[in-house]
């Protein structure tokens, strides 16, 4: 198994003092409202706040989203990718489809994500320009959850399939809202995942335990080739800290979790890998609920190719001849890393977490 030398580039040392900065918040270059949203109470609150942070925002004629077309496929994710849309989610999103093994339903606030990852998922799952679409009718996507709970049973619900809800929450506030519905509930949890670091203004929302805030991390060299414009792996896991400390303590008290993903067998990974999981040792030194996410790197063809138009420079590993295939039930076909390689993957890693989290739960490998 072979990753692209350029990992190397990347030297594994002491985070300075300046990848602790918070991460520059995301401001779109163009930001746009159907009619239809501009009738919900929400969407109404979402253009306000928006103009209130200087922003203009172009009140469409129609319901349809145009312009996000360029001369090539690079222009064209150049221009979605600064684009934000104010829209009401389809009839189609209040039919929710469970989400094994990470939850048991999948609903969502938004589309779209503004970060740069090269191995991005959303290549294989959205059609069209990859434009940040957020959900005025939220609250009624909300209500709506109702009609999946079940009588005595907890429900966990994810609401970061499609998109970072954290790297929209400055201009949205529909996280916050999303929080409070959960911590309201009896026995229905929300999972949600981010790859940024803004977390300060959820830490005082009453979320009564209902709502597991997980971290996206990586070794220090995949984050920093492939993770364009996120925040870093040390503000991220400062973050994580922050979110699970005691409300004493000027925490979130929050449930968290840590998503270990895309991982990859890059050259020296077992230490990379360790020098990350130091970072967590270091920062996670109190008893917290904690659980892990163990996901190694796979594609489609699909994806692939959608990738290769985004990123044609991309390091990412790819070669189809070095992977081993797995068919799903629909007869599709994804690229993943040859038996003997995930053997040692997932014993490196369960084997880290046993010794240095003995009471943190791992909820799954793929």
């Amino acid at each position: 198994m072979q990753i692209s030398e350029d990992f190397d580039t990347v030297k594994e040392v002491l985070a300075p003092k300046d990848e602790y900065k918070p991460y520059k918040l995301w401001m779109p270059k163009r930001v746009v409202i159907t009619p239809d949203a501009l009738k919900e109470p929400y969407g109404q609150e979402m253009y306000e706040r928006i103009k209130s942070q200087g922003l203009q925002v172009e009140e469409l004629k129609n319901n349809r989203i145009t312009g996000l077309r360029g001369a090539t496929e690079r222009e064209t994710y150049k221009i979605a990718k600064n684009t934000l849309a104010i829209v009401n989610a389809p009839p189609s999103a209040f039919n929710l489809r469970p989400i094994p093994p990470s939850a048991d339903w999948q609903f969502h606030l938004a589309e779209g994500c503004p970060a740069h990852c090269q191995y991005c998922y959303l290549a294989g799952s959205l059609s069209g320009p990859p434009a940040i679409r957020v959900f005025a009718n939220l609250p009624s996507i909300l209500n709506n959850l109702e009609r999946f709970e079940r009588l005595n049973k907890p429900v966990t619900f994810e609401a970061s399939c499609y998109t970072d809800p954290l790297s929209l929450e400055h201009l949205t506030g529909g996280l916050e809202k999303t929080i409070k519905f959960f911590g309201e509930r009896e026995n229905s949890y929300l999972r949600f995942v981010t790859k940024f670091d803004a977390v300060k203004p959820l830490l005082d929302i009453p979320h009564n335990g209902h709502s597991r805030f997980r971290i996206s991390l990586n070794a220090e060299p995949v984050a920093k080739r492939l993770e364009g414009g996120t925040a870093s792996v040390p503000a991220r896991i400062k973050a994580l800290r922050k979110l699970a400390q005691p409300k004493e303590l000027g925490g979130g008290n929050y449930p968290i979790g840590v998503v270990l993903a895309p991982i990859m067998p890059i050259p020296d990974w077992e230490q990379h890998y360790s020098n990350l999981f130091d970072q967590l040792e270091q920062n996670l030194d109190f008893p917290c609920d904690l659980t892990f996410e163990l996901i190694s790197h796979r594609f489609t063809p699909g994806s692939k190719d959608v990738l290769m138009e985004w990123y044609p420079n991309t390091s990412l590993e790819m070669d189809e001849a070095s992977r081993a295939t797995k068919t799903n039930k629909f007869g599709g076909t994804k690229y993943v890393y040859i038996k003997d390689t995930m053997k040692a993957l997932k014993t490196f890693f369960e084997q880290q977490i046993a010794r240095r989290f003995p009471k943190a739960t791992i909820l799954y490998w793929t």
